[in-house]
């Protein structure tokens, strides 16, 4: 019991993703720089997606959706780090630490299987064309967004009082920039073999289930690809799948190497190196792999700049 309060009452002390000295100040403002370009990014494809009727489709609702998730996981973590730079502390309270751990594994974990999901769409599109207004109706999106979200609500239900109610009795300092499973794991002390071997699991399940998702789908887009005999239509296929499996690969790659593989293998370097890359990176380069390598969300703000750049012209000419 006293072990529990103190570790309810205490506070923990986040290191940093780099540590002060001469390039700090310049990967501090990197970072800062990648979070406004995440935000806006992520924000102009929403707005793209809802204004232009050409986008009102599934593949691009899902795609909304997955850029509000980016924005807000990206958000829970990157904005208490800068803070924290410019303060020149690391400390973050137990219940802050909880807030941010709960709030994290949610939307992490809704986009796992929201990009898992997001694969059937893909399957559907190239496999059954001609049943993708049926396959893929409005109901069966709001169907995959509903499931996206319950299965990261159910992550962090299940994860969070599991990592939180560790004995964290030899060190308070978090040798990392957010509270994240692995991490708190080796601050724990005492007998962690339960409380492992449970995370582990649970983990584990809930990878391999979009994983699951992901394989089966393209394995029969590739059976359909390679039966095809036209070359046209096998490089519409490849364009179709490239944005999505370019996403899948930067995400579940560094996701996977951070929540499957045991304690034994993780060091502070790895784990704050991988973290970074797909907690602050994917939210950046998500939006910029649909929208650089899309002509539909391309043409698309192409026409807002030339109606803002019509609107603006008028606009001077009435003054």
């Amino acid at each position: 019991m006293d072990g529990e309060n103190r570790t309810l009452s205490s506070d923990f002390t986040l290191m940093g993703l780099f540590t002060y000295g001469k390039t700090s100040g310049f990967l501090f403002s990197i970072i800062c720089g990648i979070f406004l370009l995440a935000m806006i990014a992520n924000g102009l494809m929403i707005f793209l997606i809802h204004i232009d009727p050409h986008l009102h489709t599934p593949m691009y609702f899902l795609l909304s959706h997955l850029s509000l998730i980016d924005m807000m996981y990206i958000s829970t973590i990157v904005p208490k780090m800068l803070f924290n730079y410019l303060e020149g502390k690391g400390t973050i309270s137990f219940i802050s630490c909880t807030a941010q751990f709960f709030l994290y594994m949610g939307f992490v974990g809704a986009e796992f299987f929201l990009l898992g999901l997001m694969a059937y769409d893909r399957y559907v599109a190239i496999c059954n064309p001609l049943h993708y207004p049926v396959l893929m109706s409005q109901s069966v999106c709001w169907i995959i967004l509903a499931s996206s979200w319950f299965g990261g609500a159910l992550e962090s239900f299940l994860l969070t009082p599991i990592t939180m109610r560790l004995p964290f009795c030899v060190s308070h300092k978090i040798n990392h920039f957010f509270c994240e499973a692995p991490t708190m794991l080796r601050l724990a002390c005492g007998d962690k073999a339960v409380y492992e071997m449970v995370m582990y699991i649970c983990c584990v399940t809930m990878l391999l289930i979009p994983f699951s998702v992901v394989i089966a789908s393209y394995a029969q887009i590739l059976i359909t690809v390679h039966q095809m005999k036209s070359a046209e239509g096998k490089r519409k296929a490849f364009a179709t799948c490239s944005s999505h499996l370019m996403v899948v690969t930067l995400f579940y790659g560094a996701a996977l190497y951070t929540y499957m593989l045991p304690q034994s293998y993780h060091t502070p370097v790895k784990d704050k190196v991988f973290s970074a890359f797909y907690t602050i990176l994917t939210p950046l380069l998500n939006p910029l792999i649909y929208s650089l390598r899309n002509k539909d969300v391309a043409g698309s703000l192409r026409k807002v700049l030339t109606r803002c750049e019509v609107t603006c012209g008028v606009t001077r000419k009435d003054i």
